[in-house]
This record gives C-alpha cells, structure tokens and sequence, in this order.
C-alpha cells in the first residue's frame, strides 16, 4: 500500500477543524485508511541519518497514511481532504468539466516514429491556476506517486508538466536517434546530448532507474514545441526551458505512455485533483492529440458512466438490511454519486473519472460496507450446515508423502518457477516441445517458466548438497503446469510425483522398487490389462536401453530409469542417478 505524508496543520486547516491524534486515527479507519505513524521531517532524518541532529529540518508534525494501492485519487493532500469531506458530508464531490479553450486548442502531433519505443500520448492545460508553496510541492509529489504506482515506475506511462507561457504549440511528440537529441535537461547548467545524459544520470539516485526503459532502443522519445524547444524526453527528463514554479500560471501536462488506458487515468487523476486551483474551479481546458494516421483525440476524456445495482444485491452481499434510499446515501459518501430510480429498488451510481478502481459491481458493494463501518455488521451464524472435507487429490498426495518418506526418500520442496534451460536443455529437450508456460516478464534468468517436470528441482537440490553422505534419495509430490488449449485460461496444473537415487552405482532397483511399493499403496496390481507394467522406451534425458514406460490402466503414467550421464554433468552431478516422474491424476 502507498503511503502518503500530509503536514497535520495543512490537513486540519483544509478540513476546516481540528482532530486529536485518535480521532483523526478513528476517522481513518471509518474511511477504510489507516494512520500508519505520527512523524516529522526531523525525526525522519533522525532516523535515516543514525540519530544525528538534523540541521534545518522541520518540527511540523507529519500523518503518514496508508492508501489502498487502487485508490489513485487518495495520493494526495487535495484528494485526501475532498474525500474525506465528502464522507463525512459536509460537502458535495465537484462535478469535473472539460472546456475548450478561448482560441485554438493546444495539439499534440504524434509521429509514426514514436511506435518504436512510446506510441501513445495524452495531453490536457490547466488555466489559471494559483499555486502556493504548498500547493506546488503537493502538485510535484503526486506526479511522483502516480510515476511509482499506476505508471509502473515510469514503463506504462511518464508525466511531463511544462510552464504553457514559456512554450508555443503545436507540440510534435517524436523519436529519434540519440545522436540526433540535444538539450538542456531540468536544474542542468548547460546541453546534453541524449547518450550524455544517459551517462550522466547512471549516479544519480533517483534517475538512474529508469534508463533502462529506453537505453537499449534504437530511437529516443523526444516532444518539441514549435520553435524546436525541447519540453521532455520521457520517461527519464524534462528540459529545463519549460519547467513549472510556483509563479506559473498556465500548466501543460503530457502523458507519454506504452498503455493508452494507463495514460488517460493517469491524465484525468493529475487535472481532477489541482484543478480546483484553477479560475474556474473544477474546470480542465481540453487539447487535441493528433495521430500518425490522422485521427484526433480530444483529451482529458473526464468521463463519468453510471451503474445499476439492486438494494436486495448489496444487501445480501454485505450482510445487513438497509432500504435502497439508505444505501444510495451511503455510496454517495463514497464519492459515488448515487440515487434509486424505479420502482425495483434499483439505485443507479455515478462513477466519476476519479474512481478508476470502480470497475466491477463488487467494488461498489465494497464501498457501502465501508460506509456502512464493518464493525456495525452484525454477526450472524450461517443458515446451512457443511462439513469441509478434503479434495481427493489433495487427500491421495498426503497419504503417499507419508509412505514414500517410510521408504527411506526425504521430501524436497523446489521453486515452481525455473529457467528455460532447467527443463529443456539440461534435460536433453527442445523447449518448444515441453508445453511450457512462459513468463511474460521475468525479474530474473532463474525464473522464466513454470516447470513442466519435478525432476530438474530435484536434481538441483542434488547438486546442492553433495556433501551430504551416500546415497541420496529425495521426492517430491507437487504441481507442474502445461500449456492446454481446452482451458479458458491456456495452461493446467498436473500433480506429479518425482523421486531420485544418486550413489556410486546407478540403484535402478531402487527406483523400481519404489514404483512397485507405490502400486501396491495404491492398489494397482502387476498385469496388462488393470494392472500396471513396464516397456522399454527411449528418451534423451535417460541412459539408452535403461528408460521405460510405466503404463497404467492402460494409460501411460510416467517413466523411470537411469539418467545419461550428459544430463549428470549439465547438473554439476559426478555419480549416476536413477529417477522415477509418475502422474499421480489417474490414479484417483
């Protein structure tokens, strides 16, 4: 969860009365918040520094306060106050207007080049503002928020905001070679090239981790006004000709994104919360986006849509008893403005463009009982009666832990996730033949794909403890995920069981022997028609002539046998080793 830092007096003057430290912690709480510490600037230091006496730092008392990461309208001071009056209904939530402007609208151009590495762009002018001090650091902080939450630190989208005075539209959103880009960036003394400023900010504390969202392409995205200033080069600077103070008057505000629906939440979030600031309280002059194939946007879109709920549906979910009129008010409290229409008991519910989080009827359900206060639901015992009784599956991969660690195997627990060589090219296999599910971002080499088999952990775990005395003998029963077309989701778990024999000599007896322990347990006799046996098979991750095929029912279930000594040394392993992958679902 978020956490943002509000000086106490600013928060108490904004909401027109003051609180004691536990009420306003109270307050919190009924509002679905938390007050997560009472600080100051000079205690943070203190705190960051070792106790050291900060020099200069403020006494103010700070709230920090925890915010639903969803609640993107909350990550200020602005839309903290305005919600929490609302709530408290001692106001009603500002209606958002989109106007145009006097003259000609402020544009936009994109460039087709810009599909390279940022294609998107939004774009909107706050008129006439008023800043203070501490309005425009609240301003500064809350595109810093946005950046770290909804933005995905700046890969789905990069908040520019230049002084509208001190440029001339049109503005021309482009890429290009980094050669080709030169300007001077914000608080610098003299221009840059683009690869100097990539050089540049590898020390700087706070740039630096977002280089790499670009560093590698091929084109930099760059946005000129008309006479070739450079206003930003996101996601990493603005230039320093534009940038905003607390004298500036007229804001313009660009979003560059790689996810369109990102940039225009993130848009709408920035102009709905300052834009009280503005001559015309509430009031967001639009600019026009124009695309490489022609088409024009006018943005910011501010849209408000309406939902239909029943009073019975809301009740029945949350557990209480209220008429329609009574919940309507209490959505209303939420920001969300609500009225029942009908005869139904339908109550129809405005979402404003500040609540993107609204995006399914439970959210809504949600907020009533927020309002409502879940201390005030009463609890109540459940009308039917149910015995929780275990998944079978769940219940067959109990009993046979138990069993295989009495023959003498100690159980392993390995990552689901593994590299694409773990199970493909140590195991002697091409890894577009393993129904693999890959994963679209990997953090790290180690972690690119489910696992399609138990064996490799397995035999990691091995290799981690060779010092360990002869023999080793691990197991492991879990899940492996595949890829399966029949799924509404594309992939399925399968439940395996894996076991391994690592010793001077191969013990291939060992591993049979506890195949046919295992189906004895399960009470699969030796036979060919419901019994179970074994044929000779080849497979590249065994030794040739020692691999086979356990079938089953008549079913192929897995298969056992020596390991080629080629896949012994990919795993760092020195001695042979038997191993046993049994599909433990058909057995059920």
């Amino acid at each position: 969860m978020p956490t943002v830092s509000v000086k106490r007096n600013l928060l108490f003057e904004a909401l027109g009365r003051d609180y004691t430290d536990e009420e306003f912690d109270e307050l919190c709480f009924e509002f679905g918040l938390e007050l997560d510490e009472i600080t100051s600037e000079k205690d943070i230091i203190s705190k960051e520094q070792g106790n050291v006496k900060a020099e200069g730092a403020s006494d103010v008392i700070l709230y920090k306060i925890d915010v639903p990461a969803n609640r993107y309208d909350l990550l200020c001071l602005e839309g903290l106050v305005r919600g929490l009056q609302v709530f408290k209904e001692r106001t009603e939530a500002p209606r958002y207007q989109r106007v145009s402007p006097s003259g000609e609208p402020q544009r936009l151009l994109i460039t087709e080049e810009t599909a390279q590495v940022r294609p998107h762009a939004v774009a909107a002018v706050l008129r006439n503002i008023t800043f203070t001090q501490e309005r425009y650091e609240s301003f500064i902080e809350l595109q810093e928020k946005l950046h770290q939450n909804v933005c995905r630190k700046r890969t789905l989208v990069a908040i520019g905001t230049h002084d509208l005075d001190t440029i001339t539209g049109p503005f021309t959103y482009t890429a290009k070679p980094p050669g080709e880009i030169k300007f001077k960036p914000l608080n610098q003394t003299r221009e840059y090239s683009a690869p100097e400023l990539m050089s540049l900010y590898k020390t700087d504390g706070h740039l630096r981790h977002y280089l790499h969202i670009i560093e590698d392409k091929p084109v930099y995205p760059i946005i000129y006004d008309s006479n070739g200033i450079v206003l930003s080069m996101p996601p990493i600077i603005n230039g320093d000709h534009s940038k905003i103070s607390v004298n500036t008057k007229n804001v313009f505000i660009e979003c560059t994104a790689t996810d369109l629906t990102k940039a225009k939440i993130v848009l709408d979030m920035l102009v709905t919360m300052f834009s009280e600031y503005c001559e015309q309280p509430f009031t967001v002059e639009a600019a026009e986006v124009v695309y490489p194939d022609g088409n024009t946007c006018i943005y910011p879109e501010l849209a408000y849509r309406k939902e239909t709920l029943t009073g019975d549906y809301i009740n029945n979910k949350v557990g209480i008893n209220e008429t329609p009129e009574n919940i309507a008010k209490l959505l209303t409290r939420m920001y969300l403005k609500s009225e029942v229409v009908g005869e139904g008991g339908e109550i129809e519910v405005e979402v404003p463009p500040t609540r993107s989080d609204i995006i399914h009827a439970c959210d809504i359900v949600e907020d009533a009982a927020i309002a409502y206060g879940f201390n005030n639901i009463r609890r109540t015992t459940p009308r039917t009666y149910t015995v929780a009784n275990q998944l079978p599956l769940n219940k067959l991969t109990e009993l046979l832990r138990q069993d295989l660690a009495a023959a003498g195997f100690t159980e392993a627990l390995t990552f689901a996730l593994c590299s694409k060589e773990d199970i493909a090219d140590k195991l002697g296999k091409d890894i577009s033949v393993t129904k693999a599910v890959h994963i679209a971002n990997p953090k790290t080499a180690e972690f690119q794909v489910a696992r399609t088999t138990l064996l490799s952990g397995l035999l990691k775990t091995v290799a981690a403890n060779r010092k360990m005395p002869l023999p080793l003998k691990l197991f492991e029963i879990s899940d492996v995920v595949l890829k399966d077309d029949t799924r509404d989701v594309g992939a399925r778990n399968n439940r395996r069981l894996c076991a391994v024999f690592y010793n001077k000599s191969p013990g291939f007896e060992v591993i049979h022997g506890l195949l046919d322990r295992i189906m004895q347990l399960l009470e699969v006799k030796p036979g060919r028609e419901e019994g179970y046996y074994i044929q000779a098979a080849e497979d590249s991750t065994f030794f040739p002539g020692r691999c086979a095929e356990i079938f089953a029912r008549g079913r192929n279930v897995g298969r056992l046998g020596v390991l080629h000594p080629d896949i012994i040394t990919r795993f760092e392993l020195t001695m042979p080793c038997s191993a046993l992958d049994l599909d433990v679902e058909p057995f059920l």
